[in-house]
């Protein structure tokens, strides 16, 4: 019999890489997470971690045992989430969002979605898709409205693999200038025109992101701060301190003294959409599926 506490400690182990950060997260010691998976390794008499001097990796075992770690879990929180329904005789419903795409989408799909199902409780947590694409594959959340940047679906985030990903819009990010910039009447930048400029940026991803199109283009950006809001990040280049890469729906509502300009193909953009497990089967998550794909479609249409 496999104990579910040691899938638990493999699983924090996979996510934070080390037996340290995996210990911190648990609150746990460090050599009691080692002895947990040293024990799991016994009763599989398989390795499910390779140890280095830069960490944990997961052996090809891991990722067998760590897949399952997933599925026991999503299960036992299914079962937690029928038990409350018996007792409360309502089903629970918890969705999880991004602060600017939720912002956008979510109030009017969740007011279709509540109208529909009136006698579900609907619970909604916020936060970036490194965080909550985890919880949806352990079963803590239903669904996840979420983002990637260009390029394939992230492998980190289990898109692609136990996570379904229904796209919903594409969200184009733009040059935000001073309304006096050299540069502000223009129909369209190229990110090279922007060498010599000091930047802003919104949250960390974006500054990576930057940095890679900048790279392309030709230049090192001169980024003067970065914070985790994009309206801030707007405020700070009204006043002056940089340009601002900011994506489309982050953009109102509108300060006064900027200016928007979009950005010459190829443009970078961010995709949004929705990830769920088992949606087919699961009538609350394909309706607000539904739902938050025709608020995209109305807000497409608004551009």
């Amino acid at each position: 019999m496999i104990d579910v506490q040691r899938l638990r400690v493999l699983r924090a182990v996979a996510e934070h890489g080390s037996f340290n950060r995996a210990a911190t997260a648990l609150r746990l010691t460090p050599s009691a997470v080692s002895q947990q998976v040293a024990a799991l390794e016994r009763s599989l008499g398989a390795q499910v971690v390779a140890r280095s001097t830069r960490g944990v990796t997961l052996t090809q075992a891991g990722h067998i045992m760590l897949g399952a770690a997933e599925t026991v879990t999503a299960e036992l929180e299914h079962a937690r989430q029928q038990v409350t329904e018996l007792s409360t005789g309502r089903p629970q419903f918890t969705v999880a969002t991004f602060t600017s795409g939720g912002r956008l989408l979510l109030p009017a799909a969740l007011a279709r979605f509540t109208a529909a199902h009136p006698r579900t409780v609907l619970h909604v947590r916020e936060g970036e898709p490194e965080h909550t694409l985890p919880l949806v594959r352990q079963g803590a959340v239903d669904l996840a409205l979420a983002y990637h940047f260009d390029g394939p679906l992230p492998t980190w985030a289990g898109l692609g693999s136990s996570l379904e990903w229904t796209p919903l819009m594409e969200d184009p990010l733009h040059v935000v200038l001073p309304r006096g910039h050299r540069l502000a009447g223009r129909a369209a930048l190229d990110l090279a025109e922007l060498a010599a400029e000091p930047w802003v940026l919104g949250c960390l991803k974006t500054e990576a992101y930057l940095r890679r199109y900048a790279e392309r283009a030709g230049f090192d950006p001169d980024v003067r701060g970065t914070t985790t809001d994009y309206f801030f990040a707007r405020s700070l280049v009204a006043a002056g301190v940089g340009i601002s890469l900011i994506p489309s729906i982050a953009l109102a509502p509108e300060l006064p003294g900027l200016s928007t300009v979009p950005i010459k193909p190829p443009a970078p953009a961010r995709h949004l959409g929705v990830a769920a497990i088992g949606r087919d089967d699961r009538p609350l998550v394909t309706a607000l599926i539904h739902a938050l794909r025709e608020q995209a479609r109305r807000s497409a249409r608004r551009e």
